[in-house]
């Protein structure tokens, strides 16, 4: 008798779904073997589109949604228990307070739940330091926090995005990863966040931190480290769960023939602390200078940064020296400083 014989109909049926069954065991199975991994939506180009498959700089940045992002990856499914949450869907130019908050304490509540192994953040490129930079502030976990983004939008000739989002979900999926604070991936690279910067406004290599190196590299796929996992140099922490709000923080930039007045204007809109965007190691005219000690008598902290984009900013007489930070990120620094002390000299501690 074959097999053909045995089978009758009513066995036949039998048989496909003990098979249909078990197959759907195994792949549940497989599943819950990947870690979990949950990636925040925000916008940015990696959610981008345009008429135009060429147009690299002109397309309407958040015209997709998480789910989108997600169905175009399929292969996320091979490494990651992947869920997402749309926290904005907007140019990173837009980014605010609120949605850095929000964006903290939703990542902080689900690190803390043993299904969720990391997190990833999709995010427009423009601002994206600056979120990365916050995050690893006050996300208080070892496990993986990934930004993510691109330099094409989806609908452009071999957009970026879609690679950049699973070497970022495998990441976030690393044991490797862990211990390792907030993480930027792009163009196979793997940047500290508290360090790396974007250095070109259009390029696709435009994620580095020039002096202190990346972190690591992605090889077919897969996550390859330099270094074992460690912390930037008296990096603090900040608990923002209880905050609604952070204080004002201006940044001005300072050129040849700066007006004084852009000072004091910023002081009269209410700013509680300025950084200064200083030329070479943090320097300002002359003219600035009286007004710098003033606010710094006053109780207003001014931090002098450079506008180089690269190299320590020493301690300076009138004003803090921001040390490692380029100006975006001295801005949150202090800000986030101001939301614990107003002491000065506890201020100028976390930079110099």
């Amino acid at each position: 008798m074959t097999t053909a014989d045995f089978l009758t109909p009513r066995r036949l049926v039998a048989a496909i779904s003990i098979a249909a069954c078990s197959l759907a065991y195994g792949i549940q199975a497989n599943a819950a073997e990947h870690p979990g991994v949950k990636i925040y939506a925000t916008g940015g180009t990696i959610a981008g589109s345009s008429a135009s498959s060429t147009d690299t700089t002109n397309y309407t940045s958040g015209s997709l949604g998480v789910q989108a992002l997600l169905d175009a990856v399929p292969e996320l499914a091979d490494v990651a228990e992947v869920t997402g949450e749309q926290i904005a869907n907007t140019g990173s130019s837009n980014i605010d307070q609120e949605i850095l908050l929000k964006l903290s304490k939703a990542i902080n509540e689900e690190l803390a739940t043993d299904a969720t192994h990391g997190v990833v953040i999709t995010h427009g490129t423009d601002t994206l330091e600056e979120t990365g930079f916050f995050l690893d502030l006050t996300v208080d976990s070892d496990k993986p926090v990934v930004m993510v983004g691109a330099m094409r939008p989806a609908t452009a000739i071999s957009a970026d995005g879609p690679f950049n989002l699973l070497e970022a979900v495998t990441l976030a999926a690393d044991e490797g990863a862990e211990g390792r604070g907030a993480m930027i991936v792009l163009n196979d690279r793997i940047g500290s966040a508290y360090y790396t910067t974007k250095t070109n406004a259009i390029m696709m290599d435009t994620f580095k931190a020039t002096e202190q190196g990346y972190l690591g590299a992605f090889i077919s796929g897969k996550p390859h480290f330099y270094y074992t996992p460690a912390t930037p140099t008296d990096k603090p922490h900040f608990d923002v769960t209880s905050l609604d709000g952070l204080p004002k923080v201006d940044i001005i930039y300072a050129h040849q023939d700066m007006d004084p007045a852009l000072f004091t204007a910023a002081l009269d809109n209410g700013a509680k602390g300025i950084v200064i965007a200083g030329s070479g190691n943090g320097s300002i005219p002359e003219t600035v200078k009286p007004l710098v000690k003033q606010a710094m008598a006053d109780g207003i902290p001014v931090v002098r940064s450079t506008r180089t984009g690269n190299g320590i900013v020493s301690a300076k007489e009138e004003g803090i020296g921001s040390g490692a930070l380029n100006p975006q990120k001295a801005r949150i620094l202090l800000s986030l400083a101001l939301t614990e002390t107003d002491d000065m000299d506890k201020v100028r501690g976390y930079f110099e």
